[in-house]
């Protein structure tokens, strides 16, 4: 059943390929980004198939050659089996996970808004260093980040900061960093050289796009008012700072980091969208987590996921067991060492769920 899709997915490949040559639809701007865009991704599955067409037809031959009238070919076909059924394995596997069915926000942009919780200023602190690997990871995927709102601490940490990441593919790279973040460390303030643990929680939501949700303007209550802070005489006369209330949820969103009421207001509606896009496909997830008594994918926010040790410097996923004694090199914006090995896991437990 597989590789009969497999040989769909190859077939549509061609086509696709067929029609990016076509001069007519290469006048059609929406159309041809569209199919470059399938064209991409079938290519990422294609090719794996090709490779794994390839080694079973090596297969084959080193099996028929095991039959041969020489000593040495058969010797060397004997030697080269373990090795050619080990990759095609692999490929197999790696097909298995290429077939799953694609979450459809991983191609979106993100609001990442991360919290100061229990701790005090250490946890604001903790916050900005969050904050800022996650911003230098974005950094070295080429992605954008822009600051949406953002609220300081006294002693220069950070209460609250929501930012909006725009690249490619961000959402898939980032969906898994939802949740409770641990520090445990000396703070700059103790004396005693005793070890304070705090936490942040950090949500990444999916940016809502006008397809994916439509809001009643009669369910918004829309407020305006001074902005605080830093901001000169700019601040004491414009009420230029927004409020949007969705009444039929409570979700609130704040924004006034603009001079602009009008820009304000759109910033508040992109992260107000988000959030409840985001409330809806976890309620939708935990509908389906309990039908099938598992809680793949839930979206719980609640749990603690990661610990950050800086005196032993060490940095464990409780998700996944996976603990790298690489701190430094984490909350410089190394992620990919988290990343990848959470994205396998939770493939891994989709594919099990898929085949139960």
């Amino acid at each position: 059943m597989m590789f009969n899709k497999l040989e769909e997915v190859e077939d549509r490949f061609r086509e696709v390929e067929g029609l990016l040559s076509d001069p007519g639809v290469m006048t059609q701007q929406k159309r041809f980004l569209d199919l470059s865009r399938e064209h991409s991704e079938l290519a990422s599955v294609v090719e794996v198939y090709r490779e794994y067409k390839r080694v079973s037809e090596d297969l084959d031959g080193n099996r028929e050659l095991l039959q041969d009238g020489d000593p040495e070919m058969r010797e060397l076909a004997r030697i080269e089996l373990p090795e050619l059924e080990a990759r095609r394995d692999e490929l197999a596997q790696k097909l298995k996970f290429l077939l799953l069915p694609k979450d459809p926000n991983d191609e979106k942009n993100v609001i990442l808004e991360i919290r100061a919780g229990t701790g005090g200023d250490e946890a604001a602190l903790f916050a900005a260093d969050l904050f800022r690997m996650y911003s230098r990871f974005a950094e070295g995927q080429k992605w954008t980040v822009e600051t949406m709102s953002v609220s300081e601490s006294e002693a220069g940490g950070l209460k609250e900061v929501i930012a909006m990441i725009s690249g490619k593919r961000v959402y898939s790279q980032l969906k898994y960093e939802s949740g409770t973040h641990r520090v445990q460390r000396v703070p700059a303030t103790e004396t005693q050289g005793r070890i304070h643990t705090s936490a942040c929680t950090v949500a990444v939501l999916p940016e809502a796009e006008d397809v994916d949700l439509e809001v009643d303007p009669g369910d918004l209550r829309i407020d305006v008012y001074r902005a605080s802070g830093a901001g000169g005489q700019h601040v004491n006369k414009t009420e230029s700072a927004v409020r949007i209330t969705h009444l039929p949820t409570g979700v609130v969103v704040s924004c006034q980091d603009e001079k602009s009421q009008h820009k304000n207001k759109a910033k508040a509606m992109k992260v107000l969208k988000s959030r409840i896009l985001d409330q809806m496909v976890a309620d939708q997830q935990a509908q389906m987590a309990a039908d099938r008594k598992s809680q793949v994918g839930s979206g719980d926010r609640s749990q603690r996921i990661r610990t950050y040790n800086f005196p032993q410097g060490r940095c464990t996923d409780h998700r996944i067991g996976l603990t790298l004694y690489r701190l430094e090199s984490i909350m410089q914006g190394n992620l990919s060492e988290l990343i990848e090995p959470l994205t396998m896991h939770f493939q891994s437990e989709s594919l099990a769920a898929q085949e139960a």
